[in-house]
C-alpha cells in the first residue's frame, strides 16, 4: 500500500512539473525576446484610450495591457520608453500627399506663412539674396486672397527677381506664377496659345501677365531644370525625416511615376526608407493600352508589400474652385461658368472601367460637384461591367470639397472611400476666392466629413503636403473643431460636420490603412499588428477640443524602432 502511494505522489509530482514546464515554455515562447515597452500610457485601441503600456516584439505589438502586465515582459535587452501619461496611438497614416514634391520644397521659397502682398515681397526678396547662386528662383504656398481678387503679375516677379528667372506654384498646385525671364525661356509668348485643359491668363493687350493656370504649367515645367538623382533622393530623405517627426509612419503618394518607385527602392536598400510608401501612378485620358500594360508591369514588380508596394491610379478629373475650374454643377457666384471636367463623362467612365478590369483601384481627384457625380458614377459603371477583384476594390474620391448633399449616401452604398486633407478645410473668409466663387450656400457646405461617415462612407484623412503643413494634428484640430487654429469662427463653421476626436484619429490611422488595403497589418495597436506607434506629450483626450494643438509628437516608431524623438525629451530607459 505504501509503496503504491509513493508511486501515485511521484507520478503526480512528475505531472505537475511537466504541466509546469509546458506553461513556463509556452510563455516564454510566447513572450521573449520583447524588444521595447512602453508604460505609463494612455493608449489608444479604436474607441478610447482603454490601456496603459505596449509590448513590442520585432516589428509586431505582442501585447497591449496594464503597466503590471506588460512590464513583466521586460527583459536586460529591452528598451523601455515611459510615455509619462501621454496618448499611445497608431502611427499615422497621411492617405494623400506629395512627399517627394514636399521634400523639394523644403528647399525652395516657401510663402506658406506669407498672407500679404508686403509678406510675399519680402519672402522673395530675402530668399533670393540669401541664395545669390540658384539659377533660378523656385518655390510655392503664395495664395489667391492678398492679391484682392486679382491675379498677381510678372512685373510685381520681375521687380523683385530681375536677374534669373522665377516661377513659383501656388498652394493648391494649380497655378502657377513667373516673372519675364521665365516666360522667355519657356516661349511663351502672346501667340501661344492655350494648352487643352489649361490658359494662359493674359493682360488686356493679349500678353501674358506671368499666370499660367492647370495645363498651362506644363509649358513651364519644359524648361524646369530637372533634379538629378541625387538631388531626389536628398529630398525624399528630407521628407522622410519630417514626416516622422509629426508622427507619420504611413504615406500614400497621390500621382507618381515607376521611377518614383525606383528611389523609394533605393532608399529602402540603404535603410533610409523609415515610412510605408503606397505609390499611386498617374493616368491621364490619353493613355493606350500600352501604357497600361506598362503600369501592370509595374505593380507585379512592386506588389503588395508591408513598406513600399503601388496598386492604385490616380486620375485627376477636374481643377480647384480658387481658379474656378473645379468641375460644379450650377455656375459659380456672379458668372455664368461652371468649371469643367478634365475628361468627358464617358471617357472618365471608359478610363475607371478598363483600370478596373485590370484590378487597379482607382483615386480620383474630383472637387466640385459636378466632378464628385461624375466620379461616382464611373464608379457605379465599373462594378457594373466587371467582377469584383479577389481583394475587392476600395476606389476612392480626393478632396471632396464641395459635393452636392444628393450624392453623401453613395459613397456608403458604392463602398467609395472619401479621401479628405481636413486641414484644407480651414474656415475660409468671405471674401477668400473659395468661399467667394462658390457663394455663401455651397461655401457653408464644404467639406463634408461628417456626412460621410454617418453615411457609411470610410473616411482616410491626409495633407496634400506641400499644399498645407504636414502636421497631422492640425488636421485633427480642425476635424474635431471646424474653426481656425485662432477659433474661429465662433461656434465653429458648418458644427454639424465635425467628427469626435477618436473618428478624427481612426481616419488619421485605420481609415488610411483600409484605404490602401493594409488594415489586416497596420493602423491600430493589436496583437500582431506592425509596430507603427507615435507618443504624444498629452493625454488628447483629456484636453479640451479646442486645446489639441498644445500636444506634439514625442516619440515616432516604425517596424518597431525609434525613428524620432524630440530633443528636449528623455532618452528611453534601457535595462
Amino acid at each position: 500500500m505504501a509503496a503504491r502511494l509513493t508511486a501515485y505522489l511521484v507520478a503526480f509530482i512528475v505531472g505537475v512539473t511537466f504541466i509546469a514546464g509546458l506553461i513556463v515554455g509556452a510563455q516564454r515562447a510566447d513572450d521573449g525576446p520583447i524588444d521595447l515597452i512602453i508604460v505609463n500610457g494612455k493608449v489608444f485601441t479604436g474607441d478610447e484610450a482603454s490601456a496603459e503600456a505596449v509590448a513590442v516584439q520585432g516589428n509586431k505589438v505582442l501585447r497591449v495591457g496594464t503597466n503590471r502586465e506588460i512590464q513583466r515582459l521586460a527583459r536586460a535587452q529591452t528598451t523601455v520608453i515611459d510615455a509619462r501619461g501621454g496618448s499611445v496611438l497608431p502611427g499615422f497614416n497621411d492617405a494623400h500627399l506629395h512627399l517627394l514634391s514636399g521634400g523639394l520644397a523644403l528647399d525652395q521659397v516657401s510663402l506658406d506663412e506669407a498672407t500679404t502682398v508686403e509678406a510675399i515681397r519680402q519672402t522673395i526678396r530675402a530668399w533670393a539674396d540669401v541664395n545669390p547662386t540658384h539659377p533660378w528662383i523656385r518655390g510655392r504656398g503664395w495664395r489667391y486672397a492678398p492679391f484682392g481678387g486679382a491675379l498677381p503679375t510678372r512685373q510685381f516677379l520681375d521687380q523683385l527677381v530681375p536677374d534669373r528667372p522665377a516661377y513659383l506654384v501656388a498652394f493648391d498646385g494649380h497655378t502657377g506664377w513667373a516673372n519675364s525671364a521665365a516666360l522667355a525661356l519657356a516661349g511663351i509668348t502672346r501667340t501661344t496659345e492655350d494648352p487643352v485643359n489649361g490658359l494662359i491668363v493674359r493682360d488686356q493687350r493679349g500678353e501674358p501677365t506671368g499666370v499660367l493656370e492647370e495645363a498651362a504649367m506644363g509649358l513651364m515645367s519644359r524648361v524646369l531644370p530637372a533634379p538629378s538623382r541625387d538631388e531626389r533622393l536628398s529630398a525624399a530623405r528630407a521628407a522622410i525625416v519630417e514626416a516622422n517627426r509629426v508622427g507619420i509612419t504611413s504615406v500614400q503618394n497621390a500621382g507618381g511615376s515607376v521611377d518614383d518607385l525606383e528611389l523609394y527602392g533605393e532608399l529602402r536598400r540603404r535603410g533610409d526608407l523609415t515610412v510605408r510608401v503606397y505609390q499611386a501612378l498617374s493616368v491621364d485620358r490619353d493613355a493606350t493600352p500600352q501604357d497600361l500594360d506598362a503600369l501592370d508591369q509595374a505593380r507585379v514588380r512592386f506588389s503588395d508589400d508591408a513598406v513600399l508596394k503601388t496598386g492604385a491610379v490616380e486620375i485627376v478629373a477636374d481643377g480647384v474652385v480658387e481658379t474656378r475650374t473645379a468641375a460644379m454643377l450650377e455656375p459659380y457666384a456672379g458668372s455664368t461658368d461652371r468649371g469643367h471636367l478634365r475628361m468627358g463623362p464617358a471617357d472618365l467612365t471608359r478610363l475607371v472601367t478598363e483600370l478596373d478590369r485590370r484590378g487597379w483601384q482607382v483615386m480620383t481627384h474630383a472637387i466640385g460637384d459636378a466632378a464628385v457625380r461624375a466620379t461616382l458614377d464611373a464608379y457605379e459603371a465599373a462594378q457594373s461591367a466587371n467582377a469584383a477583384p479577389p481583394r475587392g476594390r476600395r476606389h476612392r474620391i480626393e478632396h471632396i470639397e464641395a459635393p452636392d448633399p444628393e450624392d453623401v449616401s453613395r459613397f456608403g452604398a458604392l463602398g467609395v472611400v472619401a479621401s479628405l486633407q481636413p486641414a484644407h478645410g480651414v474656415p475660409p473668409a468671405a471674401d477668400d476666392p473659395w468661399a467667394a466663387n462658390l457663394g455663401a450656400d455651397r461655401a457653408a457646405r464644404g467639406w463634408m466629413s461628417g456626412s460621410l461617415l454617418k453615411a457609411g462612407a470610410r473616411l482616410a484623412f491626409g495633407s496634400d503636403w506641400p499644399v498645407v503643413g504636414l502636421d497631422p494634428l492640425l488636421g485633427i484640430f480642425v476635424a474635431v473643431n471646424r474653426t481656425s487654429v485662432d477659433g474661429e469662427p465662433d461656434g465653429g463653421w458648418g458644427p454639424d460636420e465635425r467628427l469626435s476626436l477618436a473618428e478624427a484619429i481612426r481616419a488619421f490611422t485605420s481609415g488610411g490603412a483600409w484605404a490602401s488595403f493594409d488594415d489586416q497589418r497596420k493602423g491600430a495597436i493589436e496583437r500582431d499588428m506592425l509596430a507603427d506607434i507615435v507618443i504624444l506629450s498629452e493625454d488628447v483626450f483629456a484636453l479640451p477640443p479646442e486645446s489639441l494643438l498644445e500636444a506634439q509628437v514625442v516619440v515616432t516608431i516604425m517596424d518597431g524602432k525609434v525613428v524620432y524623438r524630440r530633443r528636449d525629451t528623455t532618452e528611453p530607459t534601457e535595462h
